[in-house]
């Protein structure tokens, strides 16, 4: 974790210095793989470079905190989806990012595993006191791992925690070298084939624990491009809108599994416990309208407390910035 704040820090001080202030030929924007999101069928039918009059170029990433140091080192400009709590971790050291819409909302889809072996559920959940654990630190499933540990009274200094991808986590899952395991999307179907959830979507909600993504951009960036990034956020609202609306769904998933590297029917089940609220609700006071903003703080918190990150904000409000969303839902 120090060592993700140390390059966060550098990469911003050389992201201020070298960010261009004239307008953009082309921009990359940072998403993951096998995440299925309405976004993709734009994405592949060239809506974006449409819309945006720009070349778009797409890079994948394996987790949030990457995405954080690829925009500090000004490699990428828009981070699709990046989780809530790596965006946490980055503000938190001193990078100047904007949270500029919400991405989509998946209780169901970021948990914990634990191997079928050890025959633990919520009711034992004390058993995993000195056991080993693969979690990708400073991303969603970090903090829905540490909010559930605290929730079963699991003291964490007890236990091994290896900091892994989640697709690294799931391979070294299945040859049975982790007792529990955490992530997202592909990476937790495949270890739900070796072990079970201590607890479900619904019921980590019931304890406080959301579990959602946002799109996020550079401050300086946002700040110079603020038409480009608003259009942006209009491209992906109206492709959340088409998906949302039903008619369509068929011919875009086609386009989105493929998109994501998944089959049909994989990327049909994954992106079925997906939520996408529209720019009306997301400008709310769930959402941009308060609610992300005072969930930062509690994720910061958990993050300190669990020794992640050395210090907090006093406030995320200024990390952000509803005015380009705001701006999309006037075009």
């Amino acid at each position: 974790m120090n060592k993700i704040i140390k390059s966060v820090a550098a990469g911003a001080m050389l992201a201020m210095a070298t960010q261009s202030a004239s307008a953009m030929d082309e921009i990359t924007v940072a998403y993951f793989l096998e995440w299925p999101m309405p976004f993709q069928y734009a994405k592949a039918k060239g809506i974006y470079d449409e819309e945006l009059g720009v070349k778009v170029n797409w890079v994948s990433f394996d987790a949030g905190t990457a995405m954080s140091a690829a925009m500090a080192s000004g490699d990428v400009q828009i981070s699709v989806s990046q989780g809530l709590p790596p965006f946490v971790v980055a503000t938190s050291a001193g990078q100047d990012l904007k949270l500029v819409d919400v991405a989509v909302s998946y209780s169901e889809n970021d948990n914990c595993v634990v191997a079928e072996a050890l025959e633990i559920d919520k009711d034992s959940a004390s058993e995993l006191a000195g056991k080993k654990v693969g979690v990708p630190i400073g991303t969603a499933a970090h903090f829905g791992f540490l909010e559930q540990m605290n929730h079963f009274g699991v003291d964490i200094s007890s236990m091994e925690i290896v900091d892994m991808a989640p697709a690294d986590g799931a391979a070294a899952f299945a040859q049975g070298n982790l007792d529990m395991v955490c992530g997202w999307g592909g990476a937790l179907r495949r270890m739900m084939e070796h072990g079970n959830v201590l607890l479900t979507g619904a019921e980590k909600e019931e304890i406080g624990i959301l579990v959602f993504d946002v799109t996020s951009a550079p401050a300086d960036f946002a700040a110079e491009e603020s038409e480009l990034l608003s259009k942006f956020l209009k491209v992906t609202a109206d492709m959340n809108a088409m998906w949302n609306a039903g008619e369509n769904k068929d011919e875009m998933l086609a386009v989105i599994a493929k998109d994501a590297g998944m089959d049909l029917d994989a990327a049909a089940a994954t992106i079925g416990t997906f939520s996408f609220p529209g720019i009306d609700e997301q400008l709310g006071e769930k959402w941009l309208g308060g609610g992300a903003q005072s969930f930062m703080g509690g994720v910061a918190k958990v993050f300190k407390d669990a020794g992640s990150v050395p210090e907090t904000l006093e406030s995320y409000a200024s990390a952000v910035d509803a005015s380009y969303l705001e701006s999309a839902n006037s075009m």
